[in-house]
């Protein structure tokens, strides 16, 4: 913004500079000021209002299951017999990774084919398996580099290095929220936070509104669940009282300011507020039933899932699942007992939320994600010694992600790595063709939504992307 500049008639000095805003301010009573802040306040940026579809999406709302710390592809939906053939052998020239690597290491998991389509599905997720007819599975997926917290911000902010504003908070920005009296991104990780945080869900220079909100869900009572959701002395109606006088007071406040940041902070007092009945209602399973809590599982990833479900009822619009605090799928050793007792955590909680959205009419508008920052080595770790962790490192070359229900083509796979599977191969596809497809099937041109911030339109994909239409319906 250009500012003017005025001389003290005193001091004969520069006085502090006068901008176009102060100049309003100051001009015909303040009423050129009114005029821009009428203006201003349409813009989607500046109240947190949605950007709006580009076209008509089949998806309205997601579900991500993010398995922080990276699963081993050719352990789950990759299955690669050349290790085996190859078992205990060195592979040649491999390609580098972050630690050093030894001979092919074989899964030491089976792999049938599930369903009509006939897709390979590792033992360790049978139970999703028997929805492969629904899923499509990108066994093509590459990242940047093999470390987890860029690899963490390019999965789910579209960049490793710059901050950037999460996944959640474009589609939010894009879309808007369908509840008013819950929060439009949920992120849920028992046990507290993954690599990065918070990061994970910001919402950058987006406004402060579109940022996930983190639930705990390691708990199971509503007052763990979200803290401080009732107030210990203050009635409701005495709380809608205060809250209206403090809205009034932060008006008078913003007016001559227009700072998104404190417009945000108003929308939270009153989300806030909002949710004191219905977050209660949405986060409460028991009044689910039995059965539906039985198939779900009594664990703290089924309750997570479920909650899920409901949260995806209400009109959440994205919703985060994190396996756990940390990065528990980063399985340098014994991968064989801790991919399966991981797996054995989820794969449940996933078959019964994919039978509930379809028996429920919602899988078609909702789009479910799998995956991680990355994927594993198919050679085996090895110690400073040169022994074998019977674990796998990390690797960015190539690795799986998954997608199924809104727009998506059931019983399909895209891509292959090479025959060990190190590398992308067919159809290599980049974590901004993964971000561009799943706004495509929220009815999102990942090319025009964008959000002008510092003289530059930035979005999701930044510069690159492209849609993946063969999986889609």
């Amino acid at each position: 913004m250009k500012h003017s500049t005025t001389i003290d008639p005193l001091r004969g000095r520069i006085q502090s500079p006068l901008s176009r805003r102060d100049m309003l301010l100051s001009s015909g009573m303040g009423l050129g000021a009114l005029g821009l802040s009428s203006v201003l306040a349409d813009d989607s940026g500046l109240n947190g209002s949605a950007a709006g579809p580009h076209f008509g999406g089949k998806a309205k709302r997601v579900i991500q299951f993010f398995l922080n710390g990276g699963p081993s592809h050719v352990d789950t939906f990759d299955p690669k017999p050349a290790l085996q053939k190859y078992a205990g052998q060195r592979l040649g020239e491999t390609l580098t990774t972050e630690r050093k690597t030894g001979a092919a290491f074989p899964s030491p998991f089976q792999f049938q084919r599930y369903g009509e389509s006939g897709i390979e599905v590792s033992e360790l997720f049978s139970k999703t398996a028997e929805h492969i007819d629904d899923i499509a599975v990108i066994r093509s997926m590459y990242a940047q580099v093999p470390n987890h917290e860029p690899s963490l911000m390019l999965m789910n902010c579209g960049d490793s290095v710059q901050t950037r504003p999460s996944a959640g908070a474009w589609v939010l920005y894009g879309l808007g929220a369908e509840n008013k009296n819950l929060p439009g991104f949920i992120a849920m990780c028992p046990g507290g936070l993954p690599i990065k945080d918070a990061e994970n869900w910001q919402s950058a220079f987006l406004p402060g509104s579109f940022q996930g909100t983190h639930i705990d869900t390691q708990h199971t009572q509503l007052s763990r669940l979200i803290e401080n959701i009732e107030h210990p002395q203050i009635s409701t109606p005495d709380q809608k009282r205060q809250l209206e006088l403090l809205a009034k007071w932060n008006r008078q406040h913003q007016t001559p300011r227009l700072d998104q940041r404190l417009e945000s902070r108003i929308q939270s007092y009153e989300l806030a507020f909002r949710m004191q009945t219905e977050a209660s209602d949405a986060f409460d399973i028991a009044s689910e039933t039995q059965h539906t809590r039985e198939r779900y599982g009594d664990t703290v990833h089924g309750r997570q899932t479920l909650i899920a479900r409901r949260l995806a009822e209400r009109g959440v619009r994205y919703i985060q699942l994190w396996h756990g605090a940390g990065q528990p799928w980063d399985n340098h050793e014994n991968i064989a007992d801790n991919h399966r007792k991981l797996a054995g955590e989820i794969d449940q909680p996933i078959a019964a939320l994919l039978s509930d959205l379809k028996s429920r009419g919602m899988l078609d508008e909702t789009l479910v994600v799998w995956g991680g920052e990355f994927g594993r080595t198919p050679t085996v770790e090895l110690t400073g010694a040169g022994a074998s962790k019977l674990g796998r490192d990390h690797n960015h070359y190539g690795f799986s992600v998954w997608m199924a229900g809104g727009g998506i083509k059931g019983g399909t796979v895209y891509g292959s790595t090479d025959e060990f599977g190190f590398k992308a191969e067919e159809n290599p596809t980049s974590v901004h063709d993964l971000h561009a497809t799943m706004l495509y099937a929220l009815g999102l041109d990942h090319e025009k939504l964008t959000y002008r911030y510092s003289g530059r339109d930035f979005r999701l994909t930044d510069v690159h992307g492209n849609v993946l239409h063969d999986i889609l319906a």
